[in-house]
């Protein structure tokens, strides 16, 4: 089922004449962002990459055959001086050279660091993997932001409209007193100039959605100006716990586990320079031909025709011996990565620990403000009832009736707000989890 809503979302979201905007659900974002965000897409890329790699890692345990041919002229004059006062001398020595070699190369040992490189590459999948793995939680975890955040402006829109309703309604109450006599003029204008700044709130409030519907679009990848309106709710998962969080979260944290397979790649390099210092061993082969075509010799000895062709073979062994420190500077320099990767991975994971607690300390007291700002919301929304009654039966003042509706502006303000929040920090702890993909 899920498939065919993704299919209905793509349908109208790359359909430019759809008469009206659908309804984009946070799992469609999601599934649109991981099929078309460019920084996923570049991480793919690059364990294709890693990938294409490793299936041509036995090639470097094969050995390596190369041909050469060639055919050379040459058109000489020579002059020669024999040791007994001959002179011999002639032009036009025209002369046909022809070479042909086929070689084999087989290196049978070289300190088994072919061995090692096949496992790096091996290692560089999984660590591709993984940096696809950690873009993906981040990208979604950008996108679930941002869709809660156009909700948490929509939300915000919503309460300006209403705050606009009763502004209304306090303006043409105004008027009617005004005209019977039973109001001022200046109670009329305040209502206007309070209606008037609630439009101009609206109008900003929408371009913030256009803008925030932007941001959207762009983790997406979507074409610019694509509509669309979204759910107007923010569900919280009050379950979360810091014991589940903190649970083997070193062996699910994309950040931790990339750095960790990042030190399995140093040590395959330390490995790899260990192995220079050994000899290397290669089985060698080849077969000649070579053949010269003279047209004239000046020497009698000379041959005007040479021809010779054959097969050799053999081992070469290469000795390191001495090369100005280069092995031991190259391993020295990959053991330094090693400690660099090891330390930072100290690092990363006392901050992860940190951010953990500070998340979860935010989402806590996030949620104890959401639960109070529950409650202010319904006590200022019958103070507000009250005091418009009250100002109807002229028992209240517009001054009241003003600071009911600013009592229940700022807590429509902190109760979104708080919502949204909660929610980030919610997001916030799933994404260094690293399961906000599956919990979302």
């Amino acid at each position: 089922m899920k498939s065919l809503r993704y299919i209905f979302f793509y349908c109208f979201i790359f359909c430019g004449s759809a008469l009206y905007a659908q309804v984009l659900t946070p799992e469609e974002a999601v599934a649109t962002a991981l099929q078309n965000n460019y920084e996923i897409r570049l991480s793919r890329n690059d364990s294709i990459i890693a990938a294409i790699d490793y299936s041509y890692a036995n090639a470097a345990m094969l050995p390596q055959v190369s041909g050469n041919g060639g055919l050379l002229f040459n058109n000489n004059n020579q002059k020669q001086k024999l040791a007994d006062g001959t002179d011999r001398k002639a032009n036009g020595i025209k002369t046909r050279n022809l070479t042909a070699s086929l070689a084999l190369e087989w290196v049978v040992f070289d300190g088994f660091k072919m061995f090692i490189t096949r496992d790096k590459l091996k290692e560089a999948i999984l660590f591709g993997d993984l940096t696809v793995k950690n873009q993906i939680v981040d990208v979604v975890s950008d996108v679930l932001k941002t869709y809660y955040n156009i909700v948490r402006q929509k939300q915000q829109l919503k309460a300006v409209v209403d705050q606009m309703e009763l502004n209304r309604d306090r303006l043409k109450l105004a008027q009617v007193k005004l005209e019977v006599g039973l109001g001022i003029k200046p109670d009329v204008l305040q209502a206007q100039l309070d209606l008037n700044a609630q439009v101009a709130t609206q109008l900003r409030q929408e371009t913030l959605i256009a803008q925030t519907k932007g941001t959207l679009n762009r983790l997406m990848a979507v074409e610019k100006g694509v509509d669309y309106d979204v759910f107007d709710s923010i569900p919280i998962d009050t379950t979360l716990t810091l014991a589940d969080i903190k649970n083997n979260i070193t062996e699910t944290s994309p950040q931790l586990l990339l750095t960790k397979k990042g030190i399995d790649l140093a040590n395959y390099t330390l490995r790899e320079r260990r192995a220079e210092r050994l000899p290397t061993v290669s089985f060698v082969s080849a077969y000649n031909f070579s053949q010269t075509n003279n047209s004239t010799v000046i020497n009698t000895f000379s041959a005007l025709y040479n021809q010779n062709r054959g097969f050799n073979y053999g081992l070469n062994v290469s000795v390191p011996i001495f090369n100005n420190y280069i092995t031991k500077r190259n391993i020295r320099q990959a053991q330094a990565d090693i400690d660099f990767r090891r330390l930072t991975l100290e690092s990363q994971a006392s901050q992860l620990v940190t951010n953990v607690e500070n998340n979860f300390r935010a989402y806590e007291l996030q949620m104890r403000e959401l639960k109070l700002e529950e409650t202010n919301i319904t006590l200022a929304k019958e103070n507000v009832f009250i005091a418009f009654e009250r100002y109807k039966q002229g028992v209240a003042t517009v001054l009241e009736l003003r600071e009911a509706q600013k009592s229940l502006s700022d807590a429509s303000d902190r109760l979104i707000a708080a919502r949204y929040e909660t929610k980030v920090a919610e997001t916030e702890l799933l994404r260094l989890k690293g399961n906000v993909v599956i919990r979302q």
